[in-house]
């Protein structure tokens, strides 16, 4: 597998909405291996295909600890979001280096197919939950800074300016 470039934010790219997923085939499934490989060199623990600039509704997760349970999201849509919110500290490798909190459903059901064109149907909470909302909206067009108050985000913009500033 190949290892893609990750966009940073705020690359226009990043706000583009993907489409969905038509067929899943072996071009879909080699895309999938070259987004895991990806996740796992950064290190993350989710990527959405929209973060290397590819613009399909595809996600890739690995919550695990020894990084050997990859779960694969295509076409994924958030049936059922819980009314109790939670907050949890949230980064992203398109935002690398910062880390906020978000208020988010703290359950909910997605609803979307396997690496083998199979749907399913997962209840998540906790870091899955976020971890799955958090991508789902990278899919939407949206990056998690975009949750956070204006100020927050002109800071994150000016910080992540200066990091490239200094690494040239």
């Amino acid at each position: 597998m190949a290892l893609r470039t990750i966009l940073r934010y705020p690359d226009p790219r990043l706000l583009q909405v993907a489409a969905p997923v038509e067929r899943v085939d072996d071009a879909i499934r080699e895309l999938i291996g070259d987004m895991a490989d990806t996740m796992y060199e950064a290190p993350g623990i989710g990527l959405a295909a929209t973060q290397i600039d590819v613009h399909l509704r595809i996600i890739v997760i690995d919550l695990s600890e020894k990084r050997d349970a990859l779960q694969v999201f295509i076409n994924p849509e958030i049936d059922n979001a819980g009314n109790e919110l939670a907050v949890h500290e949230e980064g992203c490798l398109s935002v690398p280096g910062i880390f906020e909190n978000v208020e988010r459903p703290g359950r909910i059901t997605v609803r979307a197919l396997d690496a083998q064109g199979q749907p399913f149907t997962r209840d998540a909470e906790g870091l899955l939950a976020v971890c799955l909302q958090h991508e789902i909206d990278h899919l939407n067009g949206r990056v998690f800074v975009q949750h956070l108050s204006r100020l927050k985000q002109s800071r994150i913009r000016a910080k992540l300016a200066k990091q490239e500033r200094d690494a040239a």
